[in-house]
């Protein structure tokens, strides 16, 4: 029988596996000590590959605390601002460096794909901006690939840099192919449709934790209803997950009172400080937008669930977003992925030092071109490199 040479079996659903064990990690952040908090983040990716996940989620911006928690602006205190933000620099992360080194080897040892919030502090020379930002970890500890947030959302504005094209994509591992984006941009339609045009077996989505736009007398409320409209975060994982066609983990942070490390507890009862907001709602949401394990609200810990490849096939059988619905005859999407700096230097590129007189010779031999000649050439292209006069 006839073979396809071009047949690639790892392009299947999930590279061709039956089902794939996923989690949310659920866990509290520690404001603020990254260090404490890595050592409970590599505890919990420990304990997943002990229960045989291989892809596990963190929330946004899970070190070391999801910085709009502080709603902070020029009316604020000038201590309780200071000290906020001062925190915040010293326990954010910088990308590689030894704190991304110590998740990447948890990781190896646990044999799990991890998708890392944190707060990114820019590693060029004198800056200090941050970015929201995921970073993706291999099973081998290495780092795949990293996002920064492409646009902060409202108050967001006063911590974070923009992102930019040149690191939207899919990682395509032994598990499936895995993509991931960051809040508010589940509801940014092109950047949406971008990252679900690349092809995802599986989707993060991580938010900082559980809330919904309301009236009344806060402008976000916690919501613990995972029947209501609520919080936009299910919304956006349930949409996105049945629009790519894939599994989507919604991962959301958890925070209280007790996690504030000693120097921080007089941020507590701030009337900048929402940490209410933060009250979970992790859950993980199948390819035709149902949930696998609905939002969990209150509760410390690993949400599991076993994702199986025949779901995918069976809902791309009803809408194929990047296949028969895509129609690129009428409609295509333009992706920028050129990352541009505000410092290029062009280097001199004239040549440290002159020709030798011994390859002038050798040249002078092999092309059979006198000498002489060759000298005065060789001495008018060093006066043009150095600036200076050529004599006719």
């Amino acid at each position: 029988m006839a073979t396809l040479k071009n047949y690639k079996p790892e392009k299947r659903p999930m590279a061709g596996k039956k089902f794939v064990r996923v989690a949310c990690v659920q866990a509290p952040q520690v404001v603020f000590n990254k260090w404490k908090q890595i050592e409970v983040a590599c505890k919990y990716i420990k304990e997943a590959g002990e229960k045989g996940v291989e892809l596990v989620a963190f929330s946004e911006t899970y070190i070391p605390v999801f910085p709009a928690y502080y709603t902070g602006g020029y009316e604020s205190n000038v201590e309780e601002w200071r000290l906020w933000n001062i925190g915040l620099q010293d326990n954010s992360i910088v990308v590689p460096s030894d704190e991304t080194d110590a998740i990447g080897k948890a990781c190896k040892e646990a044999g799990v794909y991890c998708v890392m919030g944190v707060n990114e502090l820019d590693d060029a020379d004198g800056v200090r901006t941050f970015y929201n930002t995921q970073i993706m970890f291999g099973k081998d500890g290495r780092i795949l690939r990293r996002h920064r947030k492409l646009t902060p959302t409202y108050s967001e504005r006063c911590y974070w840099g923009s992102g930019d094209g040149s690191d939207l994509g899919v990682v395509e591992t032994d598990i499936g192919r895995i993509g991931s984006l960051i809040c508010g941009e589940h509801h940014a339609i092109l950047i949406r449709a971008a990252e679900m045009l690349m092809g995802e077996d599986f989707h993060i989505a991580n938010y900082p934790g559980c809330h919904k736009a309301q009236s009344g007398e806060k402008f976000l409320v916690a919501n613990r209803d995972e029947n209501a409209y609520g919080c936009e975060c299910h919304l956006g994982a349930r949409e996105y997950a049945l629009e790519a066609g894939c599994f989507c983990l919604c991962s959301c942070g958890i925070l209280g009172e007790k996690d504030f490390e000693p120097e921080y507890k007089s941020l507590i009862g701030s009337d900048h400080l929402n940490i209410d907001w933060a009250i979970g709602g992790s859950a993980i949401v199948g390819p035709g937008g149902e949930y696998v394990v609905k939002p969990v609200f209150d509760k410390e810990g690993l949400v599991i669930a076993d994702c199986y490849a025949d779901d995918i096939k069976v809902s791309k059988m009803l809408f194929d977003a990047a296949g028969h619905y895509s129609h690129p005859e009428i409609a295509r999407l333009v992706l920028n992925t050129k990352h541009y700096t505000n410092l290029n230097i062009i280097e001199n590129s004239s040549p440290k030092k002159g020709i030798s007189y011994k390859d002038l010779k050798n040249l002078s031999e092999e092309f059979e071109v006198d000498l002489d000649k060759l000298e005065r050439i060789a001495t008018r292209i060093e006066k043009h490199n150095q600036g200076l006069a050529i004599d006719d």
